[in-house]
C-alpha cells in the first residue's frame, strides 16, 4: 500500500483537500463550524474576537477559539452560546533566567513544542471546523500548525493579516538576519497555501498581490456596537470605579492628586472630573482634560515623544502665565484645588496596555517634574475600556508599524467612541485618519505639543478646533461598524470558500 502525502498549493492554484494534485475530490458534508487561531491572548486580540462574534452571529456557525489566556475576552464572547474558548498552555517565560549557553536551544525548541501543541489542539482537542481562521502574525509556527491540520481535517484555511511577522523579528534581530530570511520564507510559502485571505489596509492589499503572489480581501478594521460615547452618568460611574487609580499620583505628588481638596478625596461621589450632588451628575468647571493612549509598551510605538511633548505643554503654559522656575508646584496646586480655571486645562493622560516597555516609561514618568500634566498606567477590563474611550476628550496613537502597511486598531476603537485622535504620521495612516476631519498627524514631539496647545486653549467650552473634529468623528460613527464591514466583506470570501469545497 502507497502512503500518500499532501502536495501544497497556493489558493490561486488549488481548493481542493486532495492529497494528490489532479486526483479528483469527494464530496465532504459541510459541519456548520469554524474555529478562530491565535497564537496569542485571546483578550488582547479584539479583531479576532469580533471575527468569533460575526461568524456565530451573522453566519450561525458553532465557533471554536483556539488561543492563549491571559486576558479576559469581552463578555459578549464569553456569555455567546455559540462560542467556545480553548486555551491553549503557554509557553514559559522562565527560560529568560536560564544560562546563556542554553538560550538557543530554547528558541530552537520554542516553535516546535507550540507547533505539536496548536496541532493536538485544532486536530484533537475541537471538533472539525469547515474553516480555520488564523491571525498573522505570528507566523511561525501559526501558519504551518495550521495548514496542516486543514489537511488532516479537511478544512479550508483563511489567514487574517493584521501585519508581516518577519517585519517584527527585524525589529530585534534587523532585516538583514538570516533568521529573519527564513522567517518571511516560511510566512510567505504557508500564506500562499491558504485558500483566502483577508488584510487590514489596501497599501498591505497591494504589497500582498504585487510581491507575495496573494490575492487578499481588504476588511478594515471597525468597532464594534459596545464602542460608543459615554454618557455623562456612565461617564461617573467609571471615575467612581477607577478612583483609586486615578488619584493614586505616579511620583511623589501631581496635579491630579493634589487639585483634589481633603474632603473630596474622602467623598465616593467625587472624581477629577466629576461630581455628584443628590442625583445631579455634573463636570467640575476646572477638571483636567483627559487624554488616553492605548499601548502594547513595544518597540514599534516611541512613547518617549508622548513624554517629551507632555513636558514641552506644561513648560509652554507656565511661560504664557508668566510662572517661571521659582514658581513652586504647591502655589499652582493651591490655586487650582481653590477652583481657579486657566485658559489652558490640567492634562492627565491614561495609558492603557501591557508590554514588555511598560516599567522603563513608568520609571522616566516618575522622574518628570510637570506642573500641569499628569499620567496614569492601569489596565482595564474589556466593558470598562470602551467606556473610558467614550469618556475622553482626546486620544493620542503611537503606533508607527513594522511594516509600515497596517492600521492602528486603537484609532478604530476610538473613532467607535467619538473620540478624536493625534497620531503618528506613516505611509498608509491617512486610510484612517482625515487630517483636520477626525484627527491630525504629528511626527515630533513638538509637533504634538504644538496640537495638544492648539486643540484645549479655551477648554471645556471655547476650544472650537477640537469640538470640530469631535463633529468630524460622530459623522462616521453610525455607519461605520464592524458587524456592517464583515458582512460587505469578509462574509462574502467565507461563504464562497465553503461553498467550493463542501457539499
Amino acid at each position: 500500500m502507497r502512503l500518500k502525502f499532501p502536495v501544497f498549493c497556493s489558493s490561486e492554484t488549488s481548493s481542493t483537500f486532495s492529497p494528490m494534485a489532479g486526483e479528483k475530490k469527494s464530496p465532504i458534508k459541510r459541519r456548520d463550524r469554524a474555529a478562530v487561531v491565535v497564537l496569542g491572548d485571546i483578550g488582547r486580540s479584539p479583531r479576532m474576537q469580533y471575527h468569533a462574534l460575526s461568524l456565530a452571529r451573522q453566519a450561525f456557525l458553532e465557533v471554536d477559539i483556539v488561543a492563549y489566556g491571559g486576558s479576559e475576552p469581552h463578555s459578549a464572547v464569553l456569555e455567546h452560546s455559540s462560542i467556545h474558548i480553548h486555551k491553549m498552555p503557554q509557553w514559559p517565560t522562565s527560560g529568560r533566567s536560564l544560562p546563556k549557553i542554553f538560550r538557543p536551544l530554547m528558541l530552537m525548541l520554542k516553535p516546535i513544542v507550540q507547533f505539536l501543541l496548536l496541532l493536538w489542539y485544532l486536530c484533537v482537542k475541537i471538533p472539525a471546523p469547515d474553516v480555520f481562521i488564523v491571525q498573522n502574525p505570528p507566523s511561525v509556527p501559526t501558519l504551518v500548525g495550521v495548514k496542516w491540520a486543514s489537511w488532516l481535517r479537511h478544512s479550508i484555511f483563511i489567514v487574517d493579516w493584521h501585519n508581516f511577522g518577519y517585519t517584527l523579528l527585524a525589529l530585534s534581530l534587523g532585516r538583514s538576519s538570516l533568521f529573519v530570511s527564513l522567517y518571511r520564507w516560511i510566512e510567505k510559502r504557508y500564506g500562499r497555501m491558504a485558500h483566502g485571505s483577508l488584510c487590514v489596509t489596501r497599501a498591505m492589499q497591494h504589497e500582498l498581490a504585487e510581491n507575495w503572489g496573494i490575492k487578499a480581501t481588504v476588511l478594515y478594521d471597525q468597532p464594534p456596537e459596545f464602542f460608543r460615547p459615554a454618557s455623562l452618568e456612565e461617564k461617573h460611574k467609571l471615575f467612581c470605579r477607577i478612583s483609586k487609580s486615578l488619584n493614586q499620583p505616579s511620583g511623589f505628588q501631581d496635579c491630579i492628586s493634589n487639585g483634589m481638596t481633603a474632603s473630596d478625596n474622602n467623598d465616593p461621589n467625587v472624581t477629577p472630573f466629576t461630581a455628584q450632588l443628590g442625583t445631579d451628575i455634573f463636570l467640575k468647571h476646572n477638571g483636567p482634560a483627559l487624554i488616553v493612549s492605548s499601548t502594547s509598551w513595544t518597540p514599534d510605538e516611541d512613547f518617549s515623544i508622548l513624554l517629551e511633548a507632555a513636558l514641552m505643554y506644561d513648560r509652554r503654559v507656565a511661560a504664557l502665565l508668566n510662572e517661571d522656575d521659582a514658581t513652586r508646584d504647591e502655589v499652582v496646586w493651591k490655586e487650582i484645588s481653590d477652583g481657579k480655571k486657566f485658559s489652558y486645562p490640567r492634562l492627565l493622560f491614561i495609558i492603557t496596555g501591557k508590554g514588555p516597555e511598560k516599567e522603563k516609561y513608568e520609571q522616566k514618568i516618575r522622574k518628570l517634574n510637570l506642573k500641569r500634566v499628569a499620567f496614569r498606567t492601569m489596565w482595564l477590563s474589556a466593558e470598562d475600556y470602551p467606556l473610558l474611550l467614550g469618556s475622553a476628550d482626546l486620544g493620542v496613537c503611537l503606533h508607527t508599524s513594522s511594516s509600515g502597511l497596517d492600521l492602528p486598531m486603537k484609532v478604530v476603537d476610538m473613532f467607535g467612541c467619538g473620540l478624536p485622535v493625534c497620531a503618528v504620521s506613516y505611509s498608509c495612516i491617512k486610510e484612517l485618519v482625515e487630517v483636520e476631519k477626525n484627527g491630525l498627524l504629528f511626527s515630533s514631539s513638538s509637533e504634538l505639543a504644538d496640537e495638544l496647545m492648539m486643540l484645549f486653549k479655551g477648554f471645556p467650552e471655547k476650544c472650537d478646533a477640537l469640538n470640530k473634529l469631535r463633529m468630524g468623528v460622530m459623522e462616521r460613527v453610525s455607519s461605520a461598524r464592524w458587524a456592517n464591514e464583515w458582512e460587505e466583506n469578509a462574509k462574502p470570501l467565507i461563504s464562497k470558500v465553503i461553498s467550493e469545497n463542501f457539499s
